[in-house]
């Protein structure tokens, strides 16, 4: 089977270098992947914000935030439309488990968003709020 005009030197030479070539550009691609993952963010560098358990709230509510450093965060609730509404707590949180009471009596029945701020991050939740009275 050869090809017609080609020797078999030349079928064979011809499959060498094209497996070269591709060894080679398989290489550089690996460097490229690892070069690019260098910029990969650390978790410890970040907040994690938890859900709330009721659906919809009432009452006091437990905000509960994870934190792998000491931090400045900011605690505040946005109404539907992502507009601020008010300042929940702005504290310095410890290593570990963080939790923030909030009475949410103070809101009308409704969709709002809970979000936790710092220097780096910004992260927002939906909470539906319902009041029986």
């Amino acid at each position: 089977m050869v090809l017609v005009g080609f020797s078999w030197v030349d079928v064979i030479m011809g499959m060498l270098w094209v497996s070269i070539v591709v060894l080679v550009l398989v290489i550089a691609y690996k460097k490229l992947l690892v070069r690019l993952s260098k910029g990969d963010f650390k978790k410890e560098d970040y907040c994690a914000l938890e859900n709330l358990e009721m659906d919809p709230v009432t009452g006091e509510l437990p905000f509960y935030f994870t934190s792998e450093k000491e931090k400045s965060v900011t605690l505040f609730l946005q109404d539907e439309n992502m507009n601020d509404l008010m300042d929940i707590a702005t504290l310095d949180c410890k290593i570990g488990g963080n939790i923030v009471r909030f009475d949410s009596s103070v809101l009308k029945n409704g969709t709002y968003f809970y979000c936790l701020k710092t220097d780096n991050q910004k992260i927002c939740k939906k909470m539906r709020v319902f009041h029986l009275a």
